[in-house]
């Protein structure tokens, strides 16, 4: 029996790609074959939204799966994708944190949702929100490896202290096996700041770092509006090569 891979896309600062690497690198695994569920844990539902599904028309969410009101089985949509699936999210899922703190084993709850489906899927992806709160912590229990979608600024690197000793205590508490890679995100060539944040990124984590950079593009943006990840709406662009190249390398 096979097991799916199961990666948590986290960074507790908001905009820096996390929705649109999570359905770039499952539309990528998709085109190798593989079959993929993303599973969206954050509120705002970005990755809900950028892939066509409208948050308002909802009958059952993460937040229900979480709560056990629905197995994670019953809360799978469809996408435009043959072979990718979405557990799909919505503002209902900012109650989770109330619900869930104080229960017994709240931290494991997303782990013992997908072991149900695990052998269905060669690769589940959760998208988290931008905290590193009950939602963060379940799918860093959850994962095999945590994706930081990381901005070439200096500011977006400082940020990332706050991630490392949540891994870390993850690690200690719950999910001693879990890996971490990087992924640097909105690099731009022509900034002098850009070029020297990515390099210290390199530097600094090593071997953690996919070698391919996602530059900046305005195409992200019309590929949410258009509801498809960017290697389907711009399949030969800078960006979605690169997410295929990391795709590979997963």
């Amino acid at each position: 029996m096979v097991v799916a891979l199961v990666y948590c896309l986290a960074n507790q600062k908001g905009g820096v790609g996390k929705s649109a690497s999570a359905a770039a690198l499952a539309a990528a695994c998709t085109e190798r074959g593989e079959r993929t569920l993303i599973i969206d844990c954050d509120p705002h539902a970005g990755v809900t939204r950028s892939l066509g599904v409208d948050p308002d028309t909802l009958t059952r969410t993460t937040y229900d799966v979480l709560l056990g009101r629905a197995t994670l089985a019953d809360a799978v949509v469809k996408t435009k994708l043959d072979c990718m699936e979405l557990v799909p999210a919505n503002e209902d899922l900012a109650a989770v944190e109330a619900d869930l703190i104080g229960e017994i084993g709240w931290d494991r709850t997303l782990k013992e949702a997908i072991a149900p489906v695990a052998d269905t899927y060669a690769r589940i992806f959760i998208d988290c929100p931008p905290s590193l709160g009950v939602l963060t912590v379940n799918a860093l229990v959850a994962a095999s490896t945590c994706l930081v979608p990381l901005q070439c600024e200096f500011l977006a690197m400082r940020g990332l202290q706050q991630l490392q000793k949540i891994i870390e205590k993850v690690r200690q508490k719950a999910n001693p096996a879990l890996t971490v890679r990087i992924i640097r995100t909105m690099y731009d060539p022509r900034t002098l700041h850009s070029r020297e944040v990515s390099e210290e990124i390199a530097q600094h984590f090593g071997d953690q770092v996919f070698s391919q950079l996602i530059k900046r593009t305005v195409k992200f943006a019309d590929a949410t509006v258009a509801g498809e990840p960017i290697t389907t709406f711009a399949r030969t662009s800078e960006a979605s090569e690169a997410y295929r190249s990391i795709a590979k390398e997963l």
